[in-house]
């Protein structure tokens, strides 16, 4: 979840991060597949075996992690890691495993972006003390537990990805303004507790 910036700017900083070709794949948003959790543990599973302990923290983000909200058919899973910059020390047992670094992103919380083969789970990896982690995990349980904002968000998602897209993280620019909005009402509500 990054800034949003100008198209231009967007499409230069895709260039910096990405490792290999920018792709331009088509947005397809599904409906909520109840197979999903299931996947994401086969996934977690699949994480753990390869990292040990130096998975801090496995979690299913993201809209296929939120019962009934339509999305796109890729699991997003965050991983949290020591050290996420560190890559010799948790990098090359993921590659072991079948995923590929796809995203390096420095400057952005030292996040590190991997994917399967099929190009179906995206595995986000921070150190514990990026804000992204509490960023993430508010969202998908704000989203969980609050009808008006499952369906704002399926909306948008749905009316974006009508869309043509140059990339898959223009789309995703274009949605920041309901996801931090999203953020913020979760935020309050935890504040009030």
């Amino acid at each position: 979840m990054a800034d949003q910036r100008p198209d231009g700017e967007l499409d230069d900083y895709l260039r910096q991060v990405t490792i290999g070709e920018v792709e331009r794949p088509a947005i397809r948003v599904v409906e909520y597949d109840r197979g999903w959790p299931r996947r994401f543990s086969h996934e977690a599973a699949a994480i753990r075996a390869a990292l040990g302990a130096r998975a801090l923290l496995v979690e299913h983000i993201g809209s296929t992690s939120v019962p009934g909200l339509a999305a796109k058919p890729i699991l997003d899973v965050l991983l949290v890691v020591h050290d996420s910059a560190d890559e010799p020390a948790w990098l090359p047992a993921l590659e072991a495993a079948g995923y590929v670094l796809r995203v390096r992103e420095p400057d952005f919380h030292e996040h590190r972006m991997l994917r399967t083969q099929a190009k179906d789970v995206h595995l986000h990896v921070y150190s514990p003390d990026s804000p992204e982690i509490a960023r993430n995990l508010a969202f998908r349980d704000r989203l969980r537990t609050d009808a008006a904002d499952r369906v704002l968000y399926a909306d948008t998602k749905r009316r974006l990805a009508a869309r043509t897209w140059p990339t898959m993280q223009h789309y995703a620019e274009a949605k920041t303004a309901v996801i931090e909005a999203i953020i913020a009402r979760a935020t309050a509500t935890a504040a009030e507790r």
